[in-house]
Parts: C-alpha cells; structure tokens; sequence
C-alpha cells in the first residue's frame, strides 16, 4: 500500500527523468559535430578585442615607445630642494625604543622618525627640521635636527 506522498514523490521522479532525457536528445539534435579548426579559432585585434577575423599581415603595425608605457603609478618629478627640508613637530618619541612620530606642519601627516635618522636628540614637542624618505611602509623622517628658537 503506497501512502499520497510516496506516490507525488514518484510522479516528480518520472518528471524529472523525463525532462532530462528530453534534454538529451535535444542536445543530440543541435549538437555540431565535425567543425573544422578555422571554426574554433579566435583572434585578438590590436585593441584587445576578441573576433573571428585573422588578423591581416599587410596592415602596418603601430610602433609602440617602451618608456610611454606606464605600469601602475605614474613617475613623479624629483622635489625642489628647498622642498625636501621640512619642519614639523614630535608628537610621540619613545627613546627605549628608539622610534616616534613627526606631525609634518605643512600637510599634517604623521611621519615616522628612527633613532637612526637623528642627527640631535629629540624628545616630544620639539620643534625640529627634517628630510623625508619614501619606504615600502611609508614617508621616513631622516636628518632630523633639533629647530633653534
């Protein structure tokens, strides 16, 4: 004795096999076999777009420069020297460890000192001058001194 929903779960079953083989025999029908090489291929026109022509080996070809190209950030021109000396003031130096912060009174950026980069000994608050170096991590403040007032 089958109970309703064995029998609406066997209905669904014979549908869905149905319908795939429908689809099947479907695929068989449209399906396209034999297409040569030529049908296959695919080119890429000097835009980098993609299209079913050849390309045509009598076109003249563009000369591209190797230095027009540009990869990720655009070159920058080197600063003024006047612009490399900047002034700012410490906000945050810990001489344990040998490290602080610069607020720089130009942009207001937070630049990092090492102790390395220090020609006089600072603490916070000073008013000092200094270069910046650019790092993978950041600006590096360098030739740091100690401002006269």
């Amino acid at each position: 004795m089958e109970t309703f929903s064995k029998k609406e779960k066997e209905k669904a079953r014979q549908k869905k096999r149905k319908d795939k083989e429908e689809k099947r025999e479907e695929r068989k029908a449209s399906a396209q076999k034999g297409l040569g090489l030529d049908e296959m291929m695919a080119y890429v026109d000097e835009n980098g777009n993609i299209t079913s022509t050849p390309p045509d080996p009598n076109k003249k070809r563009r000369v591209i420069d190797q230095a027009d190209i540009q990869i990720g950030v655009s070159k920058q021109e080197d600063a003024a020297p006047e612009d490399l000396v900047r002034k700012g003031i410490v906000t945050f130096f810990n001489s344990s460890k040998g490290y602080g912060f610069i607020r720089d009174q130009q942009s207001q950026e937070s630049i990092f000192v090492h102790m390395n980069g220090l020609i006089d000994a600072i603490t916070e608050q000073d008013k000092v001058t200094f270069e910046v170096t650019k790092t993978p991590k950041g600006p590096n403040a360098v030739e740091v001194r100690k401002q006269v007032a």
